[in-house]
Parts: C-alpha cells; structure tokens; sequence
C-alpha cells in the first residue's frame, strides 16, 4: 500500500504542467506543447526560415549527394540538375504542409488530428518519433566522425589512442569518446524552446558557409584546378539514363521526406505566414544546390590530390592530417571540422529531435513535453549503439531511405485533406474535444478514410521496396519504386479525394466549398476547459471538450 502510494507520488512529480481538473482520456489530448502557440512564442520571421534552411542544408549527406549520382552514370552537371529539380519540386510540398502550422500556430501532431483522427493519428506520430529516435543517433554517429577530426587537428595523438572495448562492441575506445562528445555537446542545444533555437540556425548559417566556401578554395588551389570529374562525361545513355536521373532526382526529394512531413512544427511558430512561403520556395532549393556544387569541385579536386575521389569531408580533412602536416594545415582543418559539428548538431536538433520531442509529446502528454522528448531521443540515440546499426546491414541506409514511402502517404492525406476537403477551414476547439459531434472525431476517433488512403500510397510500392532491399522484382515495379514518393503521395491524396467523395466527413467542403482559411469555431487566442456538469469519458453532450474563448 505505502509502495503503490510512493509510486503514485513519484508519478505526479513526472506529469507536466497541466488543468488539475483533465480526465485521464483528456490528458492524451493537450498539454502546453501541444496546445496553439500563444503569440509571444510566434517569434520566426521571414529570415529566421532563410538562416533555418541555408543552415540546415549545410551537412555532410548533402555534401555527398551527387556522389551515388555520379556513381549511376551521371556527369557532374546532369547530378546537379539532378539536385536542383529534386529541390525545388519538394519546396512546394513543405509550404503545402506548413501552411495549416503557420495559419493556426500548431505543431504537426495536432495538424494529423484533422485528417486522421484524434486517436487515430498517434500511429502516424509513433511511425515518424521512432524514426527520428532511429535517425538522431545515426546522425550523432557521423557527428562524432567530425569531433575525431578536429581532435586530431588538435592532438595527433588522438589518433594512437589505445582500445579498451571488445571487438563485439563494434566500435573502439578512441572512437565512442568522439561519438559520447558530440552527443554531450549536443544535450544544451536540446534544453531551449523551438522559439529560441533559431538562434542557433542562425549561428550555423553564419559559421558553416564560410568553412565551405573556404574548403572550397583550399582544395582548387591544393589541386592547382578543379580536378577531372568536372570533365568526366556521362557513362549511361538512352533509357538508362533517364531512369537514373530520375532517380538521383527522387534520391533528393526521399531526403527531405521527414521534413515536409514536419513542416508545421516549425511554421507553427511563425511571426506570420507569409514567412513560411517565398523564404522555404527559394532558400531550399538554393541551398542545397550550392552545398552539393561545392561537394562536387572538393571531391573532384581530391581526386587530383590523391588519385582517388573522397566524396566525404570528413575523409579527406583527416587525409590532410596525414604526414605531418603543417600547423596552419591543421588550424585550417580544426576550423572546418568545428563547423561541420556545428552543422551535424543543427541539422540533428532540426530534423530529428524537435521532431522526436513533438511527437512523444503527443504519444504521452501527460508526462512528456518537447524538451523531455528530445532527451529521450538523445537516450535512444545513445543506446540503439548506431555504429552497430550502421554495420550490421548493406541495406540500412536502404530501408532508411525508403521509409520515404510511408511519409509521403501521410503527407499526401494531411495536404489533400488541408487544401481540398476542408479548404483552409478548421475547427480548433474540436482538436481538443472528446465531443462526438466534433469534426475529427470521425469514427470512434479514427478516419478510416485516411487510413485507406495512407495504405493504397504503400502498397503501390512494397514491391519495389522488396527489390531496393535485393530480392527480384519486375523492372516495372522497380520504376514505380524510384518515383516513391509522388506514387505513395499522389495515390494516398487521389484515394483521399474519392472516399471523401463517397462518404463526406462532418465538415468538408471538398463539393461546392469555397477556399478560406479561418476557424470556424471560436477565437483561438486562449484555451480554457469548459465542462458540462456532468463530465467523463463516454457520456452523452460535449463532455470534455476544451473550448478557445476569444
């Protein structure tokens, strides 16, 4: 009695701020996290997304995009097409998605709620939080490759430190003291509000171009010239190098799968929504175009230096570490190192645990906010031992990459259901309401018509997921696998549009709707409970609804 006791105190201790007078059902429905964005926290203006994508596109995966290109048979010219129509197209997509964010100030789990239902979005949720877990310590793995290069630029000895850990660990001592560094460094960054972590973006937009542009330079001038891939014609030809550019193309668009996915996170704290628009349609597609020009002339130029073409920055920084190099050789690397950590912590906060901390948010609101879930992110990073990950599968980054698949279909009901079936018209209180009037409550809190849609936008690809993963497959499958992304999308939204047709949900105004985006219910500038007498879960009326009073 007196342990259960105890136990239910330690738990109180663990919830977050919250009404006293919530029911446990409507504890899964809000907390301050997951409740609209009150306008002193609106604080991203139209250069904060600029600094957010320049930052953002400054990383190692974008520096090396262009190599599995040219690797397919492209010439450095066709990849960069290649990266520029990839970028450009998927812009769109994140303003599409943004939108209800930037508009109605709430984060992507909330956003989910309107097309899939208020229970029925937690598996969307769960699907894209475990994955941003699984990505955060992928990405701290690489993060720690760069605090092994600038160590070493500092310490030689770095490099000689002897190992103390079995070979069944995967890794070695000198190694996992990097990886634990880079996640040390990275646990402050976690601690500050999405509001306030624009700073940061715009500190990595400041920082990171300079120690490209620079290692830029260093290299042509190293190789006395831009070095023979930027000479080097393209291998394929005909319909092998259509398929290939497509899907180089596509490789670009999978990658930024996760973030149109997430768009209202960060939009959700805009100024206004003008700011999510032309600042994301141009800086994205810009951006990652000059990064991945700049990866093309270093490893171009590496392979003058060397005899070899080393696509990866890190690589070919600790390359010019060898053979005792001088001391302004090794300030240079530090530098370009140091910028490079900054750049994997950026992009693993932006990508990864913000999203992670968004949706645990919405999985265990009780008890979690968005700084707790991006610790536990750090935790399940730490403890998934990525390096082992990494090693123990050719395909990881295969399944990874086409986890793409089920985004998009997610995507493709969440924008279909914003633009089309509810034209820009919400009803917030409803996102918080247990009321089986409500708009979102659908079928017992599921919209079975999203789920439908979201599995036909799979299913058009589980056979060329099959072949991307080494089993065989017929060439045509293997075509509609490379273009995943706008299949899974454009079937789930297609399906989306017909069963809404069919069976009209409470509220649509996808036959004979005008365009307008406003809340249909009340103001949203403040949440209050407002609870029939008699409240508690399954009665008749509008027991535990949460009402926005102007």
């Amino acid at each position: 009695m007196a342990f259960a006791r105890a136990t239910r105190g330690f738990l109180r201790k663990l919830e977050v701020s919250h009404d006293e007078d919530l029911t446990y059902t409507e504890l899964f429905l809000s907390n301050d996290d997951l409740l609209p964005v009150p306008p002193e926290k609106r604080t991203w203006k139209a250069w904060n997304f600029v600094a957010f994508w320049v930052a953002d596109s400054f990383n190692i995966n974008t520096w090396m995009i262009v190599s599995s290109m040219v690797q397919l048979g492209l010439s450095w010219w066709q990849a960069w097409i290649c990266v520029w129509l990839g970028y450009s197209v998927v812009a769109p997509f994140i303003v599409l998605n943004a939108r209800p964010g930037a508009m109605y100030h709430i984060t992507f789990p909330v956003v989910a709620r309107t097309s899939f239902g208020l229970w029925g979005s937690l598996w969307p949720v769960f699907n894209r939080g475990v994955m941003a877990c699984i990505w955060y310590g992928v990405q701290a793995s690489i993060g720690g490759s760069c605090v092994l290069v600038m160590l070493r630029a500092m310490w030689p000895s770095v490099n000689n430190i002897p190992n103390h850990l079995p070979a069944s660990s995967g890794t070695t001592t000198r190694d996992f003291m990097c990886f634990f560094l880079f996640w040390l460094i990275s646990l402050p960054a976690i601690w500050f509000p999405i509001h306030k972590i624009r700073h940061l973006f715009t500190v990595k937009a400041a920082v990171v171009p300079v120690a490209g542009i620079t290692f830029f330079i260093w290299c042509i001038v190293k190789a006395h010239g831009v070095g023979p891939i930027v000479h080097q014609p393209s291998t394929s030809q005909g319909s092998e190098l259509g398929w290939n550019m497509v899907a180089s193309l596509m490789s670009c668009i999978s990658n930024m799968a996760t973030l149109v996915t997430n768009a209202p996170d960060f939009a959700s704290r805009a100024a206004y929504p003008s700011a999510t628009v032309w600042p994301q349609l141009i800086s994205v597609p810009l951006g990652f175009s000059i990064v991945s020009f700049i990866g093309i002339i270093v490893s171009s130029s590496s392979q003058t230096i060397y005899g070899e073409a080393i696509w990866s920055p890190i690589d070919l920084l600790d390359k010019f570490l060898d053979n005792d190099p001088s001391s302004a050789t090794r300030f240079g690397v530090w530098f370009i190192a140091a910028a490079f950590i900054i750049a994997q912590l950026g992009t693993n906060i932006s990508a990864n645990s913000i999203s992670a901390g968004c949706d645990l948010t919405a999985l265990f609101p009780q008890y979690i906010n968005i700084r707790r879930g991006g610790y536990i992110a750090a935790i399940v990073g730490i403890c998934m031992l990525p390096w082992n990950l990494l090693k123990s599968s050719n395909n990881f980054s295969s399944y990874l990459s086409a986890y793409s698949v089920f985004l998009s279909s997610i995507a493709g009901v969440m924008i279909t259901e914003y633009w089309l079936i509810r034209r820009g018209h919400y009803h917030i209180k409803d996102l918080y309401s247990l009321d089986r009037k409500g708009w979102y409550w659908y079928t017992y809190g599921i919209n079975f018509r999203a789920y439908a849609a979201y599995i036909a936008g799979i299913l058009i690809n589980v056979v060329g997921f099959a072949g991307a993963t080494g089993r065989i497959v017929p060439i045509a499958a293997t075509h509609i696998y490379q273009m995943s992304f706008f299949t899974g999308f454009g079937v789930s939204a297609l399906m989306y549009c017909l069963l809404n047709y069919l069976f009209p949900s409470r509220g649509s105004r996808f036959i004979g709707g005008s365009f307008e985006e406003r809340d249909v219910g009340d103001d949203i500038d403040e949440v209050e409970e407002d609870r029939e007498s008699e409240k508690g879960y399954g009665k008749e009326g509008n027991a535990g609804v949460l009402v926005y009073r102007a």
